[in-house]
């Protein structure tokens, strides 16, 4: 078996340039068109131009992150046809320009979601963290969202009321962007009324109504990738529970085995992030790795701590509570499988999701996560597990 060591690049006009991803150890790229439209095509014209430009700073792009899902998608409403139809000719294009794997989500609104985006670490360090009743002081009192007292404990509600009075504008400004952040390769926010309106767009869809639609996109969706012989890898929720009366549907081995279970195929599959699920305590990374290996086609590792009242931080690779050890020897126990059952070699995509903001990058701008040094670190650490133990 054999991972390739990924970097996520937002593109030229980010501050980490392709120069410093090789030196920092990546061998792949993870890379979108951010530029586009979500529900336009991405043309073979766009796709090559950015393939070039980083197979000549020596690398390969080796998997979409993200070709993103429309909200109409989503919702199945507005353009969804139109956007599906989209979607198959820009799967068309980049399985022609020699890319074989694609991350999407299916996350309403929000990619992800913090309280915290520069959390001093215990180090001096900036990492990022999410604390429940910050988040529900936003959704009750600065959204003054209809009925969103009744989502969260009376013990919540009665620290985000203190929160809220310790507020100075400034703080409250603070709040309002980090909650309100949009697509990953953007540093811009939704403005609140956007983002209200983007809300009401999303009146009764609950979490079996946005199954239902999940599942009618992968079914348009999938036959096509299998034909082009390109792996979908749906990325889990980030964090893995409702947000402000939104549902969230990837987020549980549940979840992950009902999606694999709407269109039986090998183009069906999984990006395991165990960020994304690690922060849920109610999730055991090293036993979804296990039980859903046959399905994992792209892999995110990073480390966080997290409690069960929905309170987290992300930390170090090798500190917290996912066992980032017990995840790779169950992705290393599949790639052998697959070698024993197919006779070819298995090549995984693996990459460090985000990266504390160290050194002399604290204070520079770059999207919340996504540091050189930072990740630069995590990457070594996932080089040297995953090298040790395919050694073994």
């Amino acid at each position: 078996m054999r991972f390739t060591y990924s970097w996520r690049w937002f593109g030229p006009n980010e501050r980490i340039t392709l120069s410093e991803v090789r030196q920092a150890g990546a061998t792949g790229v993870v890379t979108a068109l951010h530029h586009i439209p979500v529900g336009n095509v991405w043309t073979k014209e766009e796709i090559l131009e950015r393939k070039n430009m980083i197979e000549k700073a020596g690398l390969t792009w080796n998997v979409v992150e993200s070709l993103p899902v429309s909200e109409d998608i989503k919702k199945n409403s507005g353009k969804y046809k139109e956007h599906i139809e989209n979607y198959k000719i820009s799967l068309r294009n980049i399985a022609e320009c020699g890319i074989k794997t694609v991350c999407y989500n299916f996350m309403p609104i929000l990619d992800w979601s913090r309280t915290n985006l520069k959390l001093e670490f215990e180090d001096g360090n900036y990492t990022s963290g999410f604390q429940y009743y910050i988040f529900a002081a936003f959704d009750m009192y600065i959204l003054k969202r209809d009925g969103a007292e009744e989502d969260y404990p009376a013990e919540v509600i009665e620290k985000a009321k203190a929160y809220m009075n310790s507020l100075d504008d400034k703080k409250l400004k603070e709040l309002k962007s980090t909650i309100l952040y949009g697509l990953p390769g953007s540093l811009e926010s939704y403005t609140l009324d956007e983002f209200k309106e983007m809300l009401a767009s999303y009146a009764g869809v609950d979490r079996k109504k946005l199954k239902g639609h999940l599942s009618y996109f992968l079914n348009e969706i999938v036959p096509v990738a299998e034909e082009l012989d390109v792996k979908m890898a749906v990325h889990p929720d980030d964090p893995p529970w409702n947000l402000m009366g939104l549902p969230r549907i990837v987020s549980t081995i549940g979840d992950l085995k009902d999606i694999v279970d709407m269109i039986d195929s090998p183009s069906n599959g999984v990006t395991l992030c165990t960020g994304s699920l690690g922060v849920g305590h109610f999730n055991n990374l090293t036993e979804i790795a296990r039980d859903i290996a046959p399905h994992i086609h792209f892999v995110h590792l990073r480390n966080v701590a997290r409690d069960s009242g929905l309170n987290f931080e992300e930390k170090t690779f090798f500190e917290g509570d996912v066992d980032v050890i017990g995840v790779a020897k169950e992705v290393i126990k599949e790639g052998k499988r697959r070698e024993k059952e197919t006779g070819q070699e298995c090549v995984m995509p693996i990459r460090p999701d985000h990266g504390h903001q160290i050194l002399d990058e604290v204070g520079k701008e770059n999207y919340p996560g996504y540091s050189l040094y930072g990740r630069m670190k995590n990457l070594a650490e996932i080089k040297g597990l995953t090298m040790a133990l395919l050694s073994e």
